[in-house]
C-alpha cells in the first residue's frame, strides 16, 4: 500500500519521469535544485506544476526536462508542498528523489527500441581495422560549401584538407598540404606558399591550380562562411605547379589563421559545377544546392558508401600525402582501413551502443549524467579536454545603471565563478578570467584584472559595498553595518537618490541549457544580498537572441559561445564601436576609442608578436571596463572503447581531430588499453 508520500522515479523512452504517489485529494509541488532542502520554498530555482491526486492509486508526475539529463542526474527533486488529507502525521519536510540509475533506463530503452534499430541495413560485419563512430544525427550534405552542421563538418574534415592546420599542443599553425611556412613580401604585400607533392583520391596531382581555383570560386560566388576570409585578396598567382602567391589589398592578420585554413577542392571536379551554376539566375544558390555524391578527397579518407538513414562509410585514401610521414612529431597513417559513421538520434541509444561494443567512439560531448555509468565499465575510456568556449554575463551599456563601472564591478565581485564551476557545473568547467579563454594558450592574457578570486561571500559583499558607495549608491538598509558586519541590504538607491529600478537577467530556458538558467538564478540571489531589485528570467533562445541582438531591449543576459575561433579576431568584432548596431556583434553597446584604435591595429598586424601585444592589451581594456563578465568554459568529455584503438591525440576541442584519425591503431585482441 502506498504511503501518502511515496516518490518513485520511473523510466520512459529516452527520458525519466518522477512519480509521486499519494492519497486522493493530496496536493504536491516539487522544486528542482542543486541542493534540495527546507529553505527552497522561498527561493526555488525551478518549480514543477502543482498536481492534485484524483483517483484510486493516485499519481502525480513531472517530466524533469526530458530533453536534458542535467537536472535529472545532477540535481534532485524536493517536494515543496504536500497536503495529505488522510494522514495528519505528515510533517511536510521536503524529501529528495534520488536519480534513477541511467543504466537501467538505457536497458529499458534498448528493449523497446533495439528491434527497430537493427532493422536498418548495416554495412558488412566490420573488420578490426575499421573504427565505428556513433553520431547523434546524420550529415546534412557532402557539399563542402553548404555544410554548416556539426555532423557534415565532422565527415568532411576527413576528406577536404587545408594548406595549414593547428599543431595539437601549441596550437601554432603548421604546414599540412603546404610544404613550408608562407613567405611574406612586405613591399609587395604578398604571401608565397609552396605545396607538398600530393595527389587527389582519383590519382591526379594536387597543384597550385587547385588552390587558386578554390580561392577564386569563393570570391566569385561570395560563398558564405568563407568569403570574409578571402575578400581582401586582390589576386592569386600560380608561379608553377607547386607554388602559389596571394596578393593582398591590405594587411590582414586573419590571412594566416583563417584564409590558409580553408579546405582545398579539386578544380577538375568543381570547375564544371561552377560553370553550370553561373548560367543560372542565382549562381550561389545553384552552387550550394549541388548534390555531391562522390567528393574527390585530398585527405586521409574517401567516401565509400552512404546509406542514408543508417550509416556512412569512409575508406582509407591510398593517395593520402601524409601516409608514413612524420609531421610535428606524429608518424601519420592512417593505420585503420576506414571509418563507419552510424546515426542514432538519441544520446541514450548511442551510449548503449558504446557500452555493448557495437561502436568504438561517441563523437560528441558527454553530459555529466552519463559519466558515472560509463566510468564503471573497464572497457570505456573517458577523455576530458578543454574547449575554446566562453560563457559570460553581458550588460546593456546604453542604460543606467549598467553604464556605470561601479555597478558592473559590484556585479563582477558578487559573481562567484568557483561556485558556478564546482557546484552548478560539477567540476566540468574552468573559471574564465578573460574574453579569450584560458585554453587558447597562444593568445590568452593571464594578467588581466580579476574580481573576487578567493574571497568568501561576506568579503565579496563588503568589497562590492565599498565600490558601490564610492559610486554614490546608498541604501534604505545597508548590506554592511557600521561595525563591519554583513546584513541583507534593502532598497539600494541610485547616485541621484532615487530607488534603483527593477532589472532582469535574461537566460536560456532550463530545458535548453539548465546550467545557464541556474547561473542567472544564482547571480540574482547574490545581487539581492546587496539590496538590488533583480529577477532572473529564462526565455527561448531565439527570443533571447532577438531581444539582445536585434531589439537591444535588455538589462543583463547570460549567453555563451561554445566553439570560438582560435584566432582572437572575434575580440575586435565583439567590442568595436562600429558593430554597435541592430544585429551587430557589439551587443552591449560598448564604445571606447582607444580600444577601437587598438582593435583595428590588431587586425592589420602581420607580425605575430606585435599582434600578440595588441591582443593582450585589448583584453586588459575589456576586463577593466567590464562590458562582459567572463564566467566559465565547459570541459569536453568524450568516450571511446579502450579495448579497440589506441593512439588518440588530445587537443583543445577534443580527440575527434585529423591527428587522431591519422594516428590511432587497432589494439590486438585481449590487450585492453591502460
Amino acid at each position: 500500500m502506498y504511503t501518502p508520500y511515496d516518490i518513485r522515479p520511473e523510466p520512459t523512452h529516452g527520458t525519466r519521469v518522477v512519480t509521486v504517489h499519494g492519497f486522493k485529494g493530496s496536493k504536491v509541488q516539487g522544486c528542482i535544485s542543486p541542493a534540495p532542502d527546507s529553505t527552497l520554498a522561498a527561493h526555488c530555482p525551478v518549480k514543477t506544476p502543482a498536481r492534485t491526486v484524483t483517483a484510486g492509486k493516485p499519481v502525480a508526475h513531472w517530466n524533469l526536462f526530458g530533453r536534458d539529463s542535467y537536472f535529472r542526474q545532477v540535481f534532485g527533486l524536493a517536494i515543496l508542498s504536500f497536503s495529505p488529507t488522510l494522514n495528519p502525521a505528515y510533517s511536510g519536510k521536503p524529501r529528495t528523489c534520488e536519480p534513477f540509475p541511467r543504466i537501467y533506463a538505457l536497458c529499458i530503452l534498448f528493449i523497446f527500441s533495439a528491434w527497430g534499430f537493427w532493422l536498418h541495413s548495416a554495412p558488412e560485419a566490420r573488420a578490426d581495422e575499421d573504427i565505428t563512430i556513433g553520431l547523434l544525427e546524420e550529415p546534412k550534405t557532402l557539399n563542402v560549401w553548404l555544410a554548416s552542421d556539426a555532423w557534415s563538418t565532422k565527415v568532411l574534415s576527413q576528406i577536404y584538407q587545408p594548406l595549414y592546420i593547428r599543431e595539437p599542443k601549441t596550437l601554432k599553425l603548421i604546414p599540412w598540404l603546404a610544404a613550408d611556412d608562407p613567405v611574406f613580401d612586405a613591399a609587395a604585400l604578398s604571401y608565397t606558399v609552396k605545396i607538398r607533392p600530393s595527389k587527389w583520391s582519383d590519382g591526379s596531382d594536387l597543384t597550385s591550380e587547385d588552390v587558386a581555383f578554390t580561392g577564386n570560386l569563393i570570391k566569385e560566388f561570395k560563398v558564405p562562411r568563407f568569403v570574409s576570409n578571402w575578400e581582401f585578396i586582390s589576386r592569386i598567382e600560380t608561379l608553377d605547379k607547386q607554388t602559389v602567391r596571394f596578393h593582398l589589398r591590405e594587411p590582414k592578420a586573419i590571412f594566416l589563421s583563417r584564409t590558409l585554413g580553408t579546405p582545398i577542392v579539386q578544380k577538375k571536379q568543381w570547375a564544371p559545377i561552377a560553370e553550370n551554376a553561373k548560367k543560372t539566375q542565382k549562381p550561389l544558390l545553384a552552387l550550394l544546392r549541388e548534390k555531391v555524391t562522390d567528393p574527390v578527397s585530398n585527405g586521409p579518407f574517401v567516401l565509400k558508401e552512404w546509406r542514408q538513414g543508417a550509416y556512412l562509410c569512409l575508406k582509407k585514401n591510398p593517395h593520402f600525402f601524409g601516409e608514413r610521414k612524420e609531421i610535428s612529431g606524429h608518424r601519420l597513417g592512417p593505420y585503420i582501413d576506414g571509418i563507419i559513421f552510424k546515426f542514432f538520434g538519441t544520446t541514450d541509444a548511442v551510449i548503449l551502443a558504446l557500452l555493448r561494443g557495437s561502436i568504438d567512439m561517441f563523437w560528441w560531448g558527454l553530459q555529466q549524467g552519463y559519466l558515472q555509468d560509463l566510468e564503471k565499465d573497464k572497457n570505456i575510456r573517458i577523455f576530458t579536454s578543454e574547449k575554446n568556449a566562453l560563457y559570460y554575463v553581458g550588460f546593456n551599456l546604453r542604460k543606467k545603471p549598467f553604464d556605470d563601472i561601479h555597478f558592473r564591478k559590484a556585479v563582477a565581485l558578487s559573481t562567484d565563478k568557483d561556485f558556478i564551476t564546482t557546484r552548478i557545473l560539477q567540476g566540468y568547467a574552468l573559471d574564465e578570467r578573460s574574453i579569450v579563454p584560458y585554453s587558447n594558450a597562444l593568445w590568452y592574457n593571464p594578467d588581466v584584472a580579476a574580481y573576487g578570486e578567493g574571497l568568501s561571500r561576506d568579503e565579496r559583499i563588503r568589497k562590492a559595498y565599498e565600490i558601490l558607495s564610492q559610486g554614490g549608491y546608498t541604501w534604505k538598509r545597508s548590506p554592511v553595518t557600521l561595525d563591519g558586519k554583513v546584513a541583507n541590504g534593502e532598497e539600494i538607491r541610485m547616485p541621484d537618490g532615487n530607488p534603483m529600478k527593477q532589472f532582469t537577467i535574461l537566460t536560456p530556458p532550463a530545458d535548453y541549457d539548465p546550467q545557464r538558467a541556474m547561473v542567472g538564478i544564482m547571480i540574482q540571489e547574490w545581487l539581492k544580498l546587496l539590496g538590488m531589485p533583480v529577477t532572473s528570467k529564462p526565455m527561448p533562445l531565439g527570443s533571447l537572441i532577438q531581444q539582445v541582438k536585434t531589439r537591444r531591449q535588455f538589462d543583463l543576459f547570460v549567453m555563451g559561445y561554445g566553439n570560438l575561433s582560435l584566432d582572437p579576431d572575434y575580440l575586435r568584432n565583439f567590442f568595436t564601436s562600429r558593430n554597435d548596431r541592430p544585429n551587430g556583434w557589439n551587443t552591449c553597446g560598448y564604445r571606447n576609442p582607444r580600444f577601437d584604435k587598438m582593435a583595428d591595429a590588431s587586425a592589420n598586424a602581420m607580425d605575430t608578436e606585435e599582434r600578440k601585444h595588441l591582443i593582450y592589451e585589448m583584453q586588459n581594456i575589456i576586463m577593466d571596463d567590464l562590458p562582459w563578465i567572463p564566467l566559465y568554459s565547459p570541459k569536453l568529455a568524450e568516450a571511446v572503447r579502450g579495448d579497440r584503438f589506441t593512439g588518440w591525440v588530445q587537443m583543445v576541442g577534443g580527440i575527434g581531430n585529423r591527428w587522431s584519425f591519422c594516428t590511432i591503431k587497432p589494439i590486438p585482441k585481449g590487450n585492453a588499453q591502460d
